[in-house]
């Protein structure tokens, strides 16, 4: 009876669950299978679904690496839309979990609720995109202007609306579980929406701070399995019972390594280095700058005790390649709790996979769980130790001020600039 509890308990499933279970009138869904193309299940027949799975992965993955090259080769515009597309499919996923679960009481308007809050989401986050980074734009143009100014009013206004109606949808007996699918949906834009916002401000940072990381995490997944499939032996965590601490090790070092190198690589790059702008001019996006001190070669002196060991007393290097080191620890140490939480959420409904959208991986959810956690940490990281003032929305916000407001910032900046004493130095030159 013991070993019985404890198996249950393994797969997340209490006696509380039970009772829930019971409550809903829901049952787990069953779980997914991966539809392996047909040509592939022909031409590995003969092996054992050891290295039949191995050789699936490993083709799928080669496919999906070559695809984000070619979007990062079409620009910035089309990342955003990508992003936006793994944003839909992935809140899909989770969602058509929930509703397969307790898909027996047909709840009124619970998925038209569930993408009408969606939608509601995307529209303040976006239009506080929108507003940041095409502010002359948006100045520009009289029904973009009413909009941004009016934003945050009529994104509350949306909301309400849905609201009210969640409201109108309760059916007598029913109040519980529709609170539980209402709190389901909003833990699902949580996850989901904000940190696949967060990625689209990371890519305005400068595409080396989208790609880099995002790298990080797919070289992580990829050696920690290679690591894990050829000398795992030590079981890493009780909810993932394939990870491996050989694994897990082998991947952190993979994965800086790999990191120093992307960075070494890309840094030399203004489209990678610079900041994504809206041109007005163009109406188009440019990545043209003087690059920041952050992607210029300086050199490092090497402590002493590692001297003896590479023979060099200094070398050169990025400065980027430094945070690099703190953008792949993360990804390979701290990432894949990520794919952790993501293992106990299917393990608490007894799926395999989110999704059998990709053969050999499962769902779009399954590749991103480690990505969402890895965006929400370069955002912070970013804010915290790299981003500065930006003079030129400054300035762009200077300019829509009334005659009268801008005259007072001028004289206050005057006033300033004569007590530092660098007014007059500039009249003087």
């Amino acid at each position: 009876l013991q070993e019985s509890e404890s198996e249950n308990k393994l797969d997340g499933e209490t006696a509380s669950d039970s009772e829930s279970k019971s409550e809903f009138g829901g049952s787990p869904p069953v779980p997914t299978s991966d539809d392996t193309p047909e040509v592939l299940n022909r031409a590995l027949s003969n092996l054992s679904s050891r290295w039949k799975n191995w050789w699936v992965r490993g083709i799928l993955t080669l496919a999906m690496i070559t695809f984000f090259f070619i979007i990062i080769y079409l620009g910035p515009m089309v990342l955003m839309m990508i992003v936006m597309c793994v944003q839909i499919k992935c809140f899909h996923e989770i969602i058509t979990i929930g509703y397969n679960v307790y898909h027996s009481y047909d709840l009124p308007w619970f998925r038209t609720l569930s993408w009408y809050f969606l939608l509601c989401v995307n529209y303040f986050f976006y239009g506080e995109t929108v507003t940041d980074y095409f502010f002359t734009l948006v100045q520009r143009e009289e029904p973009l202007r009413i909009l941004s100014k009016y934003h945050r009013f009529i994104s509350f206004a949306l909301y309400l609306t849905g609201f009210c109606m969640f409201v109108l949808s309760l059916v007598k007996k029913h109040y519980r579980l529709q609170f539980y699918m209402f709190g389901w949906t909003h833990v699902t834009l949580l996850i989901v929406v904000t940190q696949s916002h967060l990625i689209i401000h990371n890519l305005f940072e400068g595409m080396i701070w989208f790609i880099v990381p995002i790298s990080c995490v797919i070289c992580n997944d990829i050696m920690a399995y290679m690591f894990g499939f050829f000398f795992g032996r030590t079981p890493l965590i009780k909810l993932s019972p394939k990870k491996t601490w050989e694994g897990f090790i082998g991947g952190f070092f993979a994965t800086v390594l790999f990191g120093l190198l992307l960075s070494y690589v890309m840094s030399g790059y203004r489209c990678f280095t610079c900041p994504v702008e809206f041109n007005n001019d163009t109406n188009s996006f440019t990545v043209d700058c003087e690059p920041s001190e952050l992607f210029q070669l300086q050199e490092y002196n090497i402590p002493l005790v590692l001297q003896s060991v590479v023979g060099w007393k200094t070398v050169r290097m990025y400065p980027f390649q430094i945070h690099s080191i703190a953008l792949s620890t993360f990804a390979s140490l701290i990432g894949p709790f990520g794919g952790f939480f993501a293992s106990g959420f299917k393990r608490a409904f007894k799926i395999k996979d989110f999704a059998n959208t990709i053969p050999g991986h499962g769902g779009i959810m399954d590749r991103f769980d480690c990505q969402y956690l890895m965006a929400t940490f370069v955002n912070v990281y970013i804010a915290s130790f790299i981003r500065g003032p930006n003079p030129s929305k400054l300035i762009q916000q200077f300019l829509t001020l009334r005659p009268d407001q801008q005259l007072h910032i001028f004289n206050t900046l005057k006033a300033h600039l004569v007590d530092k004493g660098m007014l007059g130095s500039l009249e003087d030159s």
